[in-house]
C-alpha cells in the first residue's frame, strides 16, 4: 500500500450514505414533526420511495442487515398488511399526490413477498402516488429463491431494474459465508429477468470475505463481466459483529488483513475497468450508457441509503420497519423490531423512532461531504458563500486537511479541496474530517478500505 494507504485504511469511518449518519439521529423523534415535515412538501417535486423487506429464506453468515429468518409465510404476509397500512398512513399525511421517479424495494430479500402480495403493493403505491413514465422501478432479489412466477410478476409490474447478490463465486469462500450460488445460478436468475422485460441488472461483489483471495475475486469479476450487468457495486465487508450476531459465524482469524483488502478491492476494479466498466466513486461501476455513469460524468452523482445513485430527489420516503426517508427538513428512521413496528401501525401512528432536523451547518456539510465522496473534489469556499455561512466555514479543519495533503491523500489549491488517486480510495476518510458529530463519538464503523 501507499503510505496514505497504510496509514488510513484502518481508520473507523462512516460510509457516508447520510449526513449526518443515522447512529447520530435523536431517539424517540416526534411523529408530529415528521408529519409536518410532509406537509411541506412541494407536490410539484418528484420524490423518491424506498420499501424495507427485512425477510430472507437464508441466512447469510456476512449481512450486517436488519433482516429476519422467514421459515413460514405468515409472518411475511402479516409484514405485507402492515405496510400497506403505512403506505396509507403516509399517502394521508402528503399535501397531495406526490409523482415519483424512483421506487426501490430493499432488504432482507424483498422477492420473498408472494407474487400477489407483491401486485397488492404495486397497485397501492400506483393509486397513492404518481409514477411518471421516466420512473425508475429496482427491486433487491436473490437467485437462489428466485421462482419464475416471481420473475414474470417482477416484469408484469413494470420493474426496471433488479439487483442481485453475487458476492463471490469461489466455493471456498461461499460455504464460509452460506450462500452457495455457482455462477449458472446467478446467469439462470438474470436470464429469467430479462425474459420477463427487466432489462437492467445490477451485481453486488465484496471483498474482504473470510478465506478470500485478490486472485478469488479477479476470477469472479471476469465471470461476471461476462454476464454483463449494467452496474457492480464493490464493496467492503464490514465485519461488526458486536451489531451483527450471525457474523459471529466467521472467524476473526480467517479475514484479510488491511493491506490484502485493499489489493482486494485494487485488483477486482481494474477487472472491471478492463471488462469496460467505468469507475464511480469509491465502490460503483456501470457501463458507459447507464444512468450512473452519465450522472458521474455530468456531475449529477448523488448519494442515498442504497448508495451512489443519480436519484436527485430532495425527499426519500422511507417504508417498513429500520427504513431510513429523508425531507428538505430532515431524516427519520422507521422502528425497527418488526412487532413494535407493526403495533405503533396498528395504533394509526407514522412508526418513527429516530430523527434528526437538519440546521444551516449539517446542509453545508452534507453537500461538502456528498462532492467528496462523489466528484472527489469541492471548492469548500464556494460551498459556504452558497450555503450562508461564510467563505472561511472549514477553518477548524485546516490543520486536518493540510495533514491529508502531507500525506498525498489531497490537494489543496486555496479553497479547492481536490483528492488525488490515492485519496480518492480514502474518500471517506477525506469526507469524515467535515463530520463534527463522529468527533468524540463512540460510534463504531467499519475500517476505511
Amino acid at each position: 500500500m501507499s503510505s496514505a494507504l497504510d496509514k488510513y485504511a484502518k481508520s473507523s469511518v462512516p460510509r457516508y450514505t447520510s449526513y449526518p449518519t443515522a447512529p447520530h439521529f435523536a431517539k424517540d423523534f416526534p411523529e408530529s414533526i415528521y408529519r409536518g415535515w410532509l406537509a411541506q412538501l412541494d407536490t410539484d417535486e418528484p420524490v423518491s420511495l424506498y420499501l424495507h423487506v427485512p425477510f430472507c429464506k437464508q441466512m447469510c453468515w456476512y449481512c450486517g442487515c436488519n433482516m429476519k429468518l422467514a421459515a413460514k409465510y405468515d409472518p411475511v404476509a402479516d409484514y405485507v398488511e402492515h405496510l400497506i397500512d403505512e403506505i396509507d398512513l403516509v399517502a394521508d399525511a402528503l399535501p397531495g399526490t406526490m409523482p415519483v421517479r424512483h421506487l426501490h424495494f430493499g432488504g432482507g430479500t424483498p422477492t420473498v413477498i408472494d407474487p400477489q402480495d407483491l401486485g397488492a403493493l404495486m397497485t397501492l403505491l400506483r393509486e397513492r402516488f404518481e409514477f411518471l413514465p421516466d420512473a425508475e422501478i429496482a427491486i433487491e432479489s436473490d437467485p437462489r429463491t428466485l421462482t419464475e412466477d416471481m420473475a414474470a410478476k417482477i416484469g408484469e409490474l413494470g420493474f426496471t431494474r433488479a439487483s442481485f447478490g453475487v458476492q463471490e463465486f469461489d466455493p471456498k469462500v461461499q460455504e464460509a459465508i452460506n450462500r452457495v450460488q455457482p455462477p449458472e445460478m446467478v446467469a439462470r436468475a438474470m436470464q429469467l429477468f430479462k425474459s420477463a422485460g427487466v432489462e437492467r441488472i445490477n451485481f453486488d461483489l465484496i471483498y474482504g470475505l473470510p478465506y478470500q483471495t485478490a486472485e478469488d475475486l479477479r476470477r469472479t469479476v471476469e465471470q461476471c463481466v461476462e454476464m454483463k450487468p449494467d452496474r457492480v457495486a464493490l464493496f467492503g465487508y464490514a465485519h461488526v459483529p458486536w451489531v451483527a450476531k450471525n457474523q459471529r459465524m466467521i472467524p476473526d482469524e480467517s479475514l484479510p488483513k488491511p493491506e490484502l483488502r485493499a489489493t482486494q478491492a485494487e485488483t477486482a476494479a481494474e477487472a472491471l475497468v478492463k471488462g469496460g466498466y467505468v469507475r464511480i466513486g469509491i465502490d460503483h461501476f456501470a457501463l458507459p450508457g447507464d444512468s450512473l455513469a452519465i450522472a458521474a460524468k455530468t456531475g449529477e452523482l448523488h448519494r442515498n441509503f442504497q448508495g451512489y445513485t443519480s436519484d436527485a430527489a430532495q425527499t426519500l420516503i422511507g417504508l417498513g420497519a429500520t427504513s431510513i426517508g429523508r425531507t428538505p427538513s430532515g431524516y427519520v428512521q422507521n422502528i425497527s423490531e418488526t412487532g413494535a413496528w407493526s403495533r405503533a401501525v396498528e395504533a394509526g401512528k407514522i412508526p418513527v423512532a429516530r430523527g434528526h432536523a437538519l440546521t444551516q451547518q449539517d446542509n453545508l456539510r452534507a453537500h461538502v461531504i456528498e462532492r467528496i465522496m462523489c466528484d472527489g473534489k469541492v471548492d469548500l469556499a464556494a460551498a459556504g458563500k452558497a450555503f450562508g455561512c461564510g467563505e472561511d466555514w472549514y477553518a477548524p479543519e485546516q490543520d486536518s486537511l493540510a495533514e491529508l495533503q502531507r500525506d498525498g491523500a489531497v490537494v489543496c489549491n486555496g479553497s479547492k479541496l481536490t483528492l488525488t488517486p490515492e485519496g480518492v480510495r480514502l474518500s471517506r476518510v477525506v469526507a469524515s474530517v467535515f463530520d463534527t458529530y463522529l468527533r468524540n463519538s463512540s460510534v463504531r464503523h467499519s475500517i476505511a478500505v
